[in-house]
């Protein structure tokens, strides 16, 4: 008889695995028309089949300060401690995820003293107590992949997490490079700036020298001060956005605002060769890329989870244990007891509940498509953008060594010139002014090629291994 039944329940369970073939769950493919062939314009620089994204920003970044800083960042920043503790939580639901298709046990213990009352349709039965000691277990067979796909579901959103980590990586490390460039820029423009206060310092005191000896006209000693409060204020605006930067590299750090150590800027270089790789790596370089697509996965799971919900649903329950009346009893084999059942469950009127999670998880399963798509367009642009501002950097470095080469000439051919008679000294004047801001420009020149090298390693996805 007990074998007619275990039959019976197993009948229950297989009946819809024969028919799970016909409404199991997806299984994802990536969508073809978010890889193209013309992903981002390469014309700029050498295309190839290894990205720098693969080079480990050690190789990438070879000042010693710099990667001290780089490291302290890294294991200090505030944004990326918050990433891993993002991590851990999400790791605890996809643990969850897998442990989706054991069953559940519960245990329990109970006693019971009943009496009733006198005057209750329960007068004529005795007082009594009941022991009890059970375990309960329930499993529900995975027929539709709804378990699967929970399980995916929770994966998908760990990688997620996984890769937003990556994402703040790579950002850290590209903004802890750049203000470091920055402020060794600055160092060689307020070290320029200062010799120029000097020179212009000491000039002025020629020209009032001149100006009482009847060369130079009361206007030209003006000029002469002229031209040194400018360089005055250059440096305190110089100064000033050193010691901003300093103050934004220490937050990057996670500490106090604190005098940064540095090296020198004539030491930088970056030589690793600048090659983008194929559109396609940008699916496994870029961490917001990988995010995107991981969101996009967990919202495609989650639309297999809401869709199997509309199919029955078979579930095994079994409980057995100990019950008796009397305490001396309990643990005597009279005293045990078991049931197994096997169930079908099939929603029909839920007030809509069901269809309207399938609707509302297809539209947020096309919005992460759309989320996933933009992802690869935006890192497009910026592998775009950072290409033409190495490019666009590199041609002005060369314009403005030639420009600062013909103002530095003129300005020595103008002192040669002023020194025969053959010159104003408001010339002299506007020459050395000229080549002031020339330099300066050089300066600012070279830095952006070293933050477009960075930007076109973090647009290509580098800084996360």
């Amino acid at each position: 008889m007990k074998t007619q039944k275990i039959y019976k329940i197993l009948l229950l369970v297989s009946l819809p695995m024969l028919l799970s073939s016909c409404f199991a769950a997806k299984e994802y493919q990536r969508p073809q028309e978010v890889i193209s062939s013309e992903g981002f314009r390469t014309d700029a620089i050498s295309v190839d089949s290894l990205s720098m994204a693969s080079v480990s920003w050690k190789e990438i970044f070879t000042d010693k300060i710099l990667q001290k800083y780089i490291n302290e960042g890294l294991e200090n920043n505030i944004d990326n401690r918050v990433a891993l503790q993002q991590i851990i939580a999400a790791q605890a639901y996809f643990k969850q995820g897998k442990a989706g298709y054991l069953p559940t046990l519960n245990g329990s213990g109970q006693y019971g003293n009943y009496e009733f009352s006198e005057n209750g349709s329960s007068a004529a039965l005795p007082n009594f107590d009941q022991y009890n000691l059970g375990l309960n277990l329930s499993w529900e067979a995975d027929i539709w992949g709804k378990i699967r796909s929970n399980k995916r579901a929770f994966e998908a959103k760990y990688l997620q997490s996984v890769a937003a980590h990556q994402a703040i990586k790579t950002t850290l490390v590209s903004q802890i490079a750049t203000v470091y460039y920055r402020l060794l820029s600055l160092d060689e423009q307020i070290r320029i700036t200062k010799e120029t206060i000097i020179a212009r310092t000491k000039g002025l005191e020629t020209t009032k020298a001149l100006k009482e000896a009847g060369d130079v006209t009361e206007v030209g000693v003006k000029q002469t001060e002229a031209q040194l409060y400018t360089a005055q204020a250059i440096l305190v605006d110089l100064n000033e956005e050193m010691r901003l930067l300093e103050n934004t590299m220490a937050i990057l750090l996670a500490k106090p605002s604190t005098k940064i150590e540095r090296g020198t800027f004539e030491t930088q270089n970056i030589s690793v060769p600048l090659t983008t790789g194929v559109p396609s790596q940008l699916l496994s370089n870029r961490p917001d890329v990988i995010a995107a697509e991981s969101n996009f996965i967990n919202a495609f799971e989650l639309t297999n989870v809401a869709k199997s919900n509309f199919y029955p649903s078979v579930t095994l329950s079994a409980s057995g244990g100990i019950e008796s009346l009397e305490f001396d009893n309990f643990f005597d084999s009279n005293s045990l007891f078991s049931s197994l059942i096997g169930g079908l469950t099939q929603p029909i009127f839920n007030g809509r509940k069901i269809k309207t999670k399938y609707e509302v998880a297809k539209a947020q399963q096309e919005e992460a498509l759309l989320r996933f798509k933009e992802s690869l367009l935006l890192a497009s642009k910026e592998v775009s953008d950072a290409m033409y501002s190495y490019k666009a950097a590199s041609e002005k470095i060369t314009i403005k060594e030639n420009e600062f080469n013909a103002y530095n000439t003129a300005s020595d051919y103008s002192r040669e010139l002023l020194n025969n008679g053959m010159a104003n000294y408001l010339e002299v004047l506007n020459a050395e002014e000229n080549a002031l801001n020339s330099k300066l420009g050089l300066i600012n020149a070279e830095y952006s090629k070293l933050k477009a090298t960075v930007e076109l390693y973090k647009a290509l996805g580098g800084g996360w291994r």
